[in-house]
């Protein structure tokens, strides 16, 4: 599963609002909408009408604003945060989290999980339901475990695999006392198991062909499961509606229609406050003001699985001295950026400390302010240092270079704007000249994928609790993932060692000292995370603010 998703700050303002709080005078605070007082930890509350199955009547339509992105293979490079979510509506989900990240399995495809330790090494064994089949009757047995495996773990480089971590600590997958049963042996033990197996790909979907190109603005219905299937995919569109599975084994589904329109955000508003959807986003404090107090609905409002970082293209001319990029993350103010990207919510939260983990989490430590101080005047020594000496512009020199460094802003986003424009009075004052590069939200993965920026912000979200297990797809130096190109051979060893430790609290320990190392390339800082704020109308059940959960299709509908 692609749990750490990369969207444009944009693109992922339109899921969830996120917001920090209260601005220290040093800048090392917490930063945000007013109020005194700073939490030591991010929201980590849920808030989403928890309702039993027996509570939710039989019937009625649950609209949202959505659309498939280009690739809908979750498990593909190219998949995204909404393909993740649309898949689940038509697709197997074996293995879900509870809010604060506990492993739920699903009787209805998991009918027993074993997991032992021998040797050294790891053994899970699943037992599938014997009812469990994909659609187009291919019984859900070992092999569909087996295919997941072998499309992601990097063996055959044909296949465009999101991440290999993981699946390439799996030795084999055998079948067990009968084909219902699976039998996977690891390298050593992998504690975050459960995030691979969160969904099973058919056996055919799981050719290099089909993996990479079949979900092309497809859906393929007949290679999936669950209580619902397609009833519409309007490739014109954009629109998706999905209806109840007649060859759904499990538990009944609801709804009799979950529908997807494909809208702006700020249509989007428009359309739910006319009560044409169901539950929107509140993307910015604007939507929020608009949303608020209409008449049958609540606001409901989170916790966040999502981090934000500003990263650095260490191959980039200017940023490849490791000088300037230190200069420049002493130079930010993290507080008066997220002061900015949140103005006017009521939420408060400390300043990120980590990539992989959020404050909310057992085992955070907040390894960013361990490597970094705010501090401008430490800046323009180092760059003295380094031999940027300030022109007659105010803007340093070295060599006869201009120490002019790009900022790519896409879309048209007044938030996107302010934060660029905030950036380059920060940097102004220490001899660095930011030169906003604009750009469409349709240009992000050529951006990402060919590195075409100096500066870049954007944002991942969590689908997992397991954020050691992305260290590697983080910082590795070797990982297309890690988008800055910073790191080396010595440290990927170091991140490499922390996927062999079994205990997953010693791993977490593990994982805190090498990202503090990750950290002193001073090519990624994490800038904010915050809340996800929703207006949902009322009596939707199992909607809302649900961190690391995702309910169940079946369980999702009206309360009685």
């Amino acid at each position: 599963m692609r749990a750490r998703l990369a969207l444009p700050v944009a693109l992922i303002a339109a899921i969830s609002v996120s917001a920090t709080a209260c601005q220290s005078s040093s800048g090392d605070g917490a930063a945000g909408s007013g109020g005194k007082g700073t939490p030591s930890a991010a929201s980590g509350a849920a808030d989403y009408n928890p309702t039993p199955y027996e509570k939710i009547k039989d019937g009625g339509t649950y609209t949202t604003v959505g659309t498939f992105d280009e690739q809908g293979n979750p498990f593909n490079v190219n998949g995204t945060l909404t393909a993740t979510r649309v898949w689940a509506w038509y697709n197997a989900n074996p293995i879900t989290f509870s809010p604060t990240g506990e492993v739920q399995y699903n009787p209805d495809y998991l009918s027993d999980v074993k997991v032992s330790v021998k040797g050294g090494s790891q053994k899970v064994v699943l037992t599938l339901n014997k009812k469990a089949v994909f659609n187009d009757g291919t019984p859900i047995d070992w092999t569909a475990i087996k295919a997941t495996w072998k499309a992601n773990n990097g063996s055959d480089k044909d296949f465009a695999a999101s991440t290999t971590d993981g699946y390439d600590q799996i030795t084999d997958v055998t079948r067990g006392k009968d084909d219902k049963q699976a039998v996977i042996t690891f390298k050593g033990v992998y504690p975050s198991w459960p995030s691979l197996f969160f969904t099973f790909l058919h056996p055919k979907a799981a050719t290099v062909d089909n993996f990479n190109k079949a979900y092309v603005k497809k859906a393929h219905p007949e290679w999936g499961a669950g209580p619902y299937t397609v009833g519409k995919w309007d490739t014109h569109s954009g629109n998706i509606t999905f209806v109840r599975n007649p060859k759904w084994w499990g538990k009944k589904g609801k709804l009799d229609k979950r529908v997807y329109v494909n809208l702006e955000s700020t249509a989007a508003v428009n359309a739910f406050k006319n009560g044409q959807l169901d539950y929107v986003s509140a993307v910015d404090a604007e939507s929020l003001k608009q949303l608020k107090g209409l008449e049958g609905t609540e606001i409901r409002s989170g916790g966040s699985p999502f981090e934000y970082s500003l990263n650095f293209n260490t191959k980039s001319s200017v940023l490849g001295d490791k000088a300037v990029r230190k200069a420049i993350q002493e130079s930010i103010d993290r507080t008066q950026i997220a002061k900015i990207q949140f103005q006017g919510l009521d939420y408060k939260e400390p300043l990120p400390g980590s990539a992989v983990l959020y404050s909310f989490q057992k085992g955070y430590a907040d390894n960013v302010s361990a490597v970094l101080k705010y501090g401008p005047e430490q800046a323009k020594k180092d760059l003295d240092a380094a031999g940027w000496k300030p022109g007659g512009d105010g803007v340093r020199e070295k060599g006869g270079k201009r120490l002019e460094v790009g900022y790519t802003l896409l879309g048209d986003d007044a938030l996107g704007k302010a934060t660029a424009g905030a950036l380059a009075a920060m940097l102004k004052p220490v001899g660095v000249r930011l030169v906003i590069k604009k750009g469409d939200d349709a240009d992000f993965s050529n951006i990402i994928n060919e590195r075409k920026f100096d500066l870049f912000l954007s944002g991942n979200r969590s689908m997992d609790p397991f954020g050691v297990r992305y260290l590697c797809e983080t910082y590795c130096s070797d990982r297309e993932s890690n988008i800055t190109g910073a790191g080396s051979p010595a440290l990927d060893k170091k991140i490499r060692a922390t996927t062999e430790i079994a205990d997953l609290g010693q791993q977490t320990v593990a994982v805190n000292r090498v990202e503090k190392e990750a950290l002193q390339e001073y090519a990624k800082l994490p800038l904010f995370s915050g809340p996800s704020t929703y207006s949902v109308k009322k009596g939707l059940a199992n909607v809302g603010a649900t961190i690391f959960y995702n309910p169940l299709p079946e369980t999702v509908g009206w309360e009685k």
